[in-house]
């Protein structure tokens, strides 16, 4: 049975103006009690804030539209059934950009995302809308040595499709898109819908020109013990990458010329990184 998700004590909303640009967006799924202290945080670091239940059966749809009733901030979207993240991510984006938002942070439910450096990210992409604000992950002794591995081996192969383009890393889902940009990659393919999402969405808003910047940020593995969930399954979700960079190298080879173009256009700090303090 699904871990049932528990009463909490009411949120503390953001006491910051609410952005008219930039929203903070959730896809949740099964998460667990970690949901509370994620929302908790990121409402009390961003206003506004966007959950997108994907199919959900753990009660934790009608916390959500509990609390969404009486804070004007938080906004709950619901899919009927389990889609997968980048599924969630397109439904929320497609409503944002229906009401007029031009970049989404996107964060994980389950509490491994860091929602205290959300002003911290939504201020480089204020500066730089232009440009993809991807997370960086510094790991603590709580990392798998398996999911460490993995992740280098997709960075590798991200770094050869995009021709080092600056992708600090392929998998960290702790991002600010700029949402034109995001849904024209992702309605161009039928990819990208599961765990797929991260490191594909990258590569393709790559080719089309949105410069990375990299920042540093911390990410935390809970154990079951500490209410950590996880919905990743080793083979099932390394197969799918597996594919998905045997189909992103296909697309490297038509695109060669294009990247080599934009390679020796782009200026010697096109890959800006900046470092969380």
């Amino acid at each position: 049975m699904p871990q049932q998700a528990t009463p909490a004590p009411a949120l503390v909303h953001g006491g910051a103006a609410p952005s008219a640009t930039h929203l903070v967006l959730i896809p949740s799924y099964n998460p667990g009690v970690r949901l509370h202290e994620v929302l908790r945080a990121a409402r009390a670091a961003w206003t506004p804030v966007w959950v997108v239940v994907d199919g959900s059966t753990d009660g934790s749809e009608q916390w959500l539209q509990a609390q969404a009733a009486t804070d004007l901030g938080l906004r709950v979207l619901a899919l009927p059934r389990n889609q997968g993240k980048g599924s969630a991510v397109l439904h929320g984006i497609d409503a944002a950009a229906a009401a007029g938002f031009t970049h989404v942070l996107v964060m994980d439910s389950d509490g491994q995302h860091p929602a205290h450096l959300i002003p911290q990210f939504m201020a480089v992409s204020q500066r730089e809308p232009e440009a993809m604000v991807l997370g960086r992950p510094v790991f603590d002794a709580s990392a798998p040595r398996e999911r460490v591995y993995w992740r280098r081996m997709s960075n590798f192969w991200v770094d050869v499709e995009t021709l080092w383009a600056g992708i600090g890393d392929s998998l960290y889902g702790f991002r600010v898109y700029p949402i034109a940009p995001l849904r024209a990659a992702m309605q161009e393919s039928r990819w990208m819908r599961r765990f797929d999402f991260d490191p594909e969405v990258a590569v393709r808003l790559c080719w089309r020109g949105v410069r990375p910047i990299n920042v540093d940020a911390p990410v935390r593995y809970f154990s079951q013990r500490e209410g950590g969930v996880s919905h990743f399954r080793y083979l099932r979700d390394n197969l799918l990458l597996t594919g998905m960079h045997l189909r992103l190298l296909a697309g490297f080879v038509v695109r060669l010329p294009m990247l080599v173009l934009q390679r020796l256009r782009r200026p010697p700090d096109g890959t800006s990184s900046r470092h969380t303090a």
